[in-house]
């Protein structure tokens, strides 16, 4: 795949798949089948036959605990050929956990060929500027007992020949800042980079919108020092990465005490709503995921953005990346996501209302293909990839809003597991979140800011609950006190 695409381009080639999304995903089931079909996995179900109707009839609806022993089968040093024809070159963490662990899943060159060309294709069609972006978080990686290196699917992408030839020059961050393995260094660094290039900056973002508070709340605790780098133009003596060092050098080169006085003034204001579009004021959005369990971060970024939209760009997991937000401006609340339907083959398991697992069950019922979802139905996504998932249900629930052409839209409600349990009685995280988000408007009366939560179980009353522990500030704050 050819990851340069431009406006005009990704728009046709969207359109032309999104218009024959159906044949689209036939010929991807057909590829991954083929591909994949005297794979271990495969080969105890199939038995050589690679036609769809043997697919859905033998191959099992599955979940991670399912696969799980045939990826750490990989991780041990086994072939990669037990669940892929491909080789699997890095195994990817999940942000979302098994029985409290990050889930594994394997990544190989040809899939992150594929993503990158996913990303190309929506910076295309929702027609980014091609300026610059500010603040990247990456994690660092660890190694399985077999050598693969073990690391998030971003981290992934970052340090990959494809970010380097495609994005990196789009970024305020060297490479060498963005991959420095400590984290307190490469937020710093990062941040100072962001400063000192603050007029060319058109998105600030992160992944999540968790991350993306995080690394506000950072700013809080270093901007002083970030001014006196600049002010100085002398990097903290704090600062020992190598790389960190030798790309500030050119960037930090000079005295510039006229920023610095700025950046203080900025920051010395009575309060700090609007500070991002006071810092970077070419800014044009605020780059981050806001749905499902991020929501909860909305109303602090609204807070700090001074008006800017929240994009939540794109649908993507360690499984994938499954979707595209057509509209990118729209509201948090309004989002949707078309599926992409080259990425992977994609089926739906309906959901009932109320958590009735149990009932569906006993009904039987079956997932469906694109064409026999209906409007306004909840689903758990159910996924075929070519990284070796075969009918793996992504955990994700989704509510079906309508369609682009013929590609299905939808709405992120949930994660299927996402519950906290007392004596069996179950919470829904979404049900959470809602509470988090009518605690903040309610702290909102008295100029507080609900910064972060956590939470702890008390069973020494019947019924068992729930305590939440909040964590307030002042809307408004003398930054100098």
């Amino acid at each position: 795949m050819e990851p340069t695409i431009s406006i005009e381009s990704g728009w046709k080639i969207l359109e032309d798949m999104t218009i024959n999304a159906y044949q689209t995903q036939q010929q991807v089931l057909e590829k991954i089948l083929t591909q994949n079909l005297h794979t271990e996995y495969l080969s105890q179900f199939l038995n050589g036959h690679s036609d769809k109707e043997h697919f859905k009839t033998k191959v099992p609806v599955v979940d991670y605990e399912d696969i799980k022993p045939y990826i750490e089968r990989i991780a041990n040093e086994e072939p990669s050929n037990i669940i892929l024809a491909e080789t699997v070159t890095a195994l990817t963490r999940s942000s979302g956990t098994s029985a409290g662990q990050p889930k594994l899943m394997p990544l190989t060159d040809s899939e992150l060929d594929r993503r990158t060309y996913g990303r190309c294709l929506i910076s295309s069609v929702i027609n980014k500027p091609r300026e610059k972006d500010a603040a990247i978080i990456c994690k660092t990686e660890i190694k399985a007992p077999s050598g693969l290196p073990t690391r998030s699917i971003l981290t992934s992408y970052l340090i990959s020949k494809n970010f380097e030839k495609h994005e990196s020059s789009l970024h305020t961050s060297p490479i060498a800042t963005i991959l420095c393995s400590d984290s307190k260094q490469s937020m710093y660094c990062q941040m100072l980079c962001a400063l000192l290039k603050r007029n060319e900056v058109v998105c600030v973002g992160s992944v999540f919108g968790s991350t993306l508070v995080r690394a506000i709340r950072f700013f809080e605790d270093y901007w002083k020092e970030l001014c006196s780098n600049i002010r100085r133009g002398q990097l903290s003596a704090w600062i020992s990465d190598t790389g960190c060092i030798n790309s500030l050098s050119m960037i930090l080169n000079k005295p510039n005490p006229e920023l610095a006085d700025l950046i203080e003034d900025i920051c010395n204001a009575k309060s700090w709503e609007g500070i991002i579009k006071k810092l970077w004021p070419g800014t044009k959005c605020i780059d981050a995921i806001v749905t499902g369990s991020m929501a909860q971060y909305i109303p602090m970024l609204e807070f700090y953005c001074g008006g800017l939209p929240l994009v939540s760009k794109y649908y993507a997991s360690s499984e994938g990346l499954l979707g595209i937000n057509l509209k990118p401006l729209s509201k948090p609340c309004d989002t949707c996501y078309t599926l992409v339907p080259n990425m992977a083959y994609f089926e739906f398991l309906p959901v009932h209302e109320n958590n009735e697992e149990e009932r569906s069950k006993k009904e039987g019922i079956e997932v469906v293909d694109l064409v026999n979802v209906k409007l306004g139905q909840c689903y758990e996504l159910v996924v075929t990839t070519f990284i070796g998932l075969h009918r793996y249900k992504v955990g994700d629930i989704l509510k079906v809003t309508g369609y682009h052409n013929n590609a299905l839209q939808f709405q992120f409600v949930r994660r299927k597991d996402a519950f906290l349990s007392i004596d069996s009685e179950k919470t829904a995280e979404d049900e959470l979140a809602e509470g988090i988000l009518q605690a903040k408007l309610f702290f909102g009366q008295f100029q507080l800011q609900l910064v972060d939560y956590t939470s702890a179980v008390d069973i020494s009353l019947i019924p068992g609950h729930y305590i939440l522990f909040w964590e307030l500030k002042m809307e408004v704050v003398n930054h100098e006190s």
